[in-house]
C-alpha cells in the first residue's frame, strides 16, 4: 500500500514539474511573417493569355480577376479562377492608364486616370465604371476641374473613395500632394489635408483606418531623366483625424510604377522602375506598420512595372506590366505568391 502511494506521489510530482516547465517556456509566435513564400508562374489551363498591357490596373471581383486599361484602348482581360482561363471583355470608352482601381458595389471604379500619349497625357475628366456582371462600361460623375490629376493612389473606406497625390501634366510636371474623397453614391467630392509631399506613379493601401503612400516619384522633376525623382519617404494618412505623418524608415529600394498591397499585416511593395537599372525591378519589400521595419521577400520571377496586385485565397497575384524601364516589352504573364 505504502509502495503504491509513493509511486502515485512521484507520478503526480513528475507531471506537475513537466507542466510547469511547459508553461515557463514562452510560445513562439511569428507575427506578420510570410514563411517560405515564393513566386510561381500561373499558366491558364487552355493556354489562353491576357492582352499585353502596362500602366494598367489589376483587380479582383468575386472569383474573377480583371486587367483593365493601359496604353491605347484595349479590351478587358478576365481570368476565371475556377476554369483557370482568360477571356476578353468590353473595351473602355476612352484610353485610360496610370490609375489604381477600386471595387464598390461589385463594380470597378476608375478614377483620376490619365489619357493620351506620352509625355503630355491629361487627367480624365470623369469617373469611369466597369460592371463585370454585364461587361458594360459607363461614364460616371465629373471630377471637379480644379482637382483633376492622374497617377494617384486610391483606396475605399466606409463607402468613400480616397484619392491621394498624383500629377497634372502627364510626365512633365505639376505634381500634387492633394488628398480628396469621393462618395460614389452622392457624387460629393471633398478636399482633405495635403500630404507632406507630392508623389505619382505609386499605389496607396488601406491599413487599419490609415492610408499608406510608399514609393513613387515626382515625374519630370529631373528634366534630364524622366525616370528620376523617386521618393524614399513613406507617408501615412489617418482618415479619422484627417492628418498625415511620415514614418521613420524609408523604403529600401526607391522605385516608381510599383504595385502595392496590404497583406498579412504588412504593406507589400512589388516591382517598379528607376534610374538604377534598365530592367524593371523584381524586388519585393514588406513594411511592418507596428515596428516600422522593412524586410526583403522573395523577388518576382520577372521584374515588371505598371501593373497591380490582388489577393485571392491567401495568395497574391500580379499580371501584365512592362519588363523594362519605359514602355517595352509589355507582358502577358501572371505570377502567384504563396506559401
Amino acid at each position: 500500500m505504502l509502495k503504491n502511494l509513493f509511486y502515485i506521489s512521484c507520478l503526480l510530482l513528475f507531471t506537475h514539474c513537466k507542466d510547469a516547465k511547459k508553461e515557463s517556456v514562452p510560445e513562439t509566435t511569428v507575427a506578420n511573417e510570410i514563411v517560405d513564400a515564393t513566386w510561381e508562374s500561373v499558366v491558364a489551363s487552355d493556354e489562353s493569355k491576357p492582352v499585353e498591357r502596362h500602366e494598367a490596373a489589376f483587380i479582383r471581383v468575386g472569383t474573377k480577376f480583371y486587367l483593365l486599361g493601359g496604353r491605347s484602348i484595349r479590351p478587358v482581360s478576365i481570368y476565371d479562377t475556377k476554369l483557370k482561363t482568360w477571356s476578353l471583355g468590353a473595351k473602355p470608352p476612352i484610353e485610360m492608364h496610370h490609375f489604381q482601381p477600386v471595387v464598390f458595389d461589385n463594380k470597378i471604379y476608375c478614377i483620376s486616370a490619365m489619357t493620351g500619349g506620352w509625355p503630355k497625357e491629361t487627367p480624365t475628366t470623369h469617373v469611369y465604371i466597369y460592371d463585370p456582371a454585364t461587361d458594360v462600361w459607363s461614364k460616371g460623375d465629373e471630377i471637379p476641374e480644379e482637382r483633376r490629376r492622374g497617377s494617384t493612389g486610391n483606396v475605399l473606406q466606409n463607402g468613400k473613395i480616397y484619392i491621394a497625390c498624383g500629377i497634372k501634366n502627364g510626365h512633365i510636371g505639376d505634381h500634387k500632394n492633394w488628398m480628396d474623397s469621393y462618395d460614389p453614391i452622392t457624387g460629393k467630392w471633398e478636399v482633405l489635408a495635403d500630404a507632406p509631399r507630392a508623389r505619382d506613379h505609386f499605389q496607396a493601401v488601406l491599413a487599419d483606418g490609415k492610408i499608406v503612400a510608399a514609393a513613387g516619384r515626382n515625374t519630370g522633376i529631373n528634366t534630364e531623366d524622366p525616370f528620376g525623382g523617386t521618393i524614399a519617404e513613406v507617408d501615412v494618412y489617418d482618415i479619422a483625424s484627417n492628418t498625415w505623418k511620415t514614418l521613420p524608415n524609408n523604403i529600401p529600394t526607391k522605385r516608381a510604377g510599383n504595385a502595392t498591397i496590404y497583406y498579412n499585416g504588412d504593406v507589400i511593395v512589388v516591382g517598379g522602375e528607376s534610374t538604377t537599372q534598365e530592367k524593371a525591378h523584381a524586388e519585393v519589400e514588406a513594411l511592418n506598420l507596428e515596428t516600422n521595419e522593412w524586410r526583403t521577400l522573395a523577388s518576382l520571377l520577372e521584374g515588371r512595372h505598371g501593373s497591380g496586385l490582388l489577393e485571392y485565397e491567401g495568395a497574391i497575384y500580379i499580371a501584365s506590366g512592362c519588363g523594362n524601364r519605359g514602355g517595352e516589352p509589355e507582358l502577358f504573364t501572371m505570377e502567384k505568391y504563396s506559401n
